[in-house]
């Protein structure tokens, strides 16, 4: 019966967002949406924010029709009373088990780290953001990566799996180190040790080191990693020798979370060493690099310009 409930309730909101309902069905949802949302009790101690909760479930169903919205009211309700609907009977929670709390961890212009309650640690780049639960519970270790770029050394724990949603995709391991990287058209998964499963709509690939998985167009496809992607950009020294400027600046990007934007390709291939220190700034990075190459690169907010 849950299943069913829960079935229609993701067909109306979908139907509803697509414009294709009739007044009738219109008046239901808003109608079942507002008694239930009105009538539930939630408790943010135990299980969050409503907000936020009745967001990510919102944008969930969104990634689920492919389609971008408006957050309009009734969705947002909606979603809500969803969930809070289905804690009733006991969907989501088992007898005795509180929720998860979430917590959201989020980098501004340098790259942080965090240790999780499972021992996991998470360095996050600049300018991302992190959610995660203040302890975890319950058959699988779900997180999410919702913005930017992160390096995962995930604690072994073979009974219950390490899950994090980066957008449209899912990684799935149950101790190991990669990298995953997001953006608003693709999402990379780059391993370094360890076995990983990466999937989306359907689509599965398995990774071992050195191998990665990338999400573009709605294609997941396995690649083989670049050598220098393999390694804990955020702990330790690098040292490019002899490489391209288009090498040096993919690294830069995942590093500090920021785009690249140039007119002349033709500066990617130039040859060049640089010597990336691990908790140093990109400023002094691409002084070094102007430097070196005579260019002159500028940052402007998450956006860094060869002028």
């Amino acid at each position: 019966m849950v299943k069913r409930i829960k079935h229609s309730l993701e067909y109306l909101i979908d139907k509803s967002s697509q414009k294709k309902t009739s007044e009738a069905e219109e008046n239901l949802l808003n109608d079942f949406a507002s008694n239930e949302y009105q009538n539930s009790n939630w408790d943010d101690d135990s299980m969050g924010s409503s907000f936020e909760a009745s967001k990510n479930i919102y944008e969930n169903i969104q990634l689920r029709i492919e389609k971008k919205k408006t957050f309009n009211p009734f969705i947002k309700y909606m979603a809500a009373a969803s969930i809070l609907f289905l804690v009733g009977l006991g969907f989501f929670y088992k007898t005795g088990v509180s929720a998860e709390k979430q917590l959201t961890f989020k980098t501004s212009s340098i790259p942080k780290s965090i240790q999780l309650s499972d021992g996991s640690k998470i360095y996050l780049a600049a300018n991302s953001l992190f959610q995660y639960p203040e302890k975890f519970g319950g058959e699988h270790r779900n997180v999410s990566l919702l913005k930017g770029n992160a390096f995962f050394e995930v604690a072994k724990d073979k009974k219950h799996p390490f899950i994090i949603q980066s957008g449209a995709i899912k990684t799935r391991v149950v101790g190991t180190s990669f990298h995953i990287q997001l953006s608003k058209s693709k999402c990379e998964v780059i391993v370094v040790t360890g076995k990983v499963n990466v999937s989306s709509k359907g689509q599965s690939v398995d990774l071992v080191p050195t191998e990665g998985a990338l999400f573009e167009g709605n294609k997941l496809t396995k690649q083989l990693a670049e050598k220098s992607h393999l390694v804990n950009w955020y702990t330790t020294d690098i040292t490019l020798n002899e490489t391209t400027l288009k090498q040096v600046i993919t690294i830069l990007q995942y590093k500090y979370g920021v785009e690249f934007q140039y007119t002349d390709e033709k500066v990617l291939a130039a040859p060049l060493t640089v010597f990336i220190k691990k908790d140093a700034s990109l400023e002094s990075i691409l002084d070094q690099i102007n430097y070196i190459t005579n260019l002159k690169f500028k940052i402007y907010g998450e956006i860094v310009k060869v002028n």
